[in-house]
């Protein structure tokens, strides 16, 4: 297998995600997947991995979803890729914390704000959306001014890179906690 092959399916899988063909995206990734398996390709692998959770968890398999989460974390842990390792995990806060495991979902936010706020190519918005998952969590657990920290972080990075639905969330989230 070539990379081109692998690649070329994790830009059709991505390619059906955004036109709302969830099984063909899911076919697409369950394919690069297996290739990946058999070749002991690391990154594509991950990456493959990383768009079959996407798609898994689009369906409603959280389960699922983690589980290819977890695999792909457990990769990009022997690369040296941080961005990748720190936007994986954070969607592994993500799913944990719509499972109300918010002990596991905390350490997850609190890696990828690590290894964001130390690397300076991070993206502000995958930073933004990091504190917005983390803030999230922190109202969930009743930390009302820890929460309201964070949405505001997050509020004057999406100000900054011109999200506005980012901004009106987080002004709304803090309105909702100061009350």
């Amino acid at each position: 297998m070539t990379c081109e092959t692998t690649e070329s399916l994790l830009h059709q899988g991505y390619q059906a995600r955004r036109e709302h063909r969830p099984e063909d995206a899911k076919s697409l990734f369950e394919t690069a997947v297996l290739k990946c398996r058999r070749t002991k390709g690391e990154p594509p692998l991950a990456r493959s991995l990383i768009g079959l959770g996407q798609i898994e968890r689009d369906l409603g398999n959280l389960e699922t979803a983690l589980d290819l989460y977890m695999e792909a974390v457990q990769i990009l842990r022997t690369l040296n890729d941080p961005l990748a390792l720190a936007h994986t995990v954070r969607h592994v806060g993500d799913i944990q914390r719509h499972r109300r495991q918010f002990d596991q979902a905390a350490l997850g936010y609190l890696e990828a704000l690590e290894i964001y706020r130390a690397t300076e190519a991070t993206p502000p918005l995958d930073l933004a959306n990091t504190l917005r998952g983390y803030a999230l969590l922190q109202g969930e657990m009743g930390s009302r001014e820890e929460a309201k920290l964070l949405w505001a972080e997050a509020g004057k990075l999406y100000r900054a890179v011109e999200v506005q639905a980012g901004v009106d969330e987080s002004e709304r989230q803090i309105a909702l906690l100061t009350s």
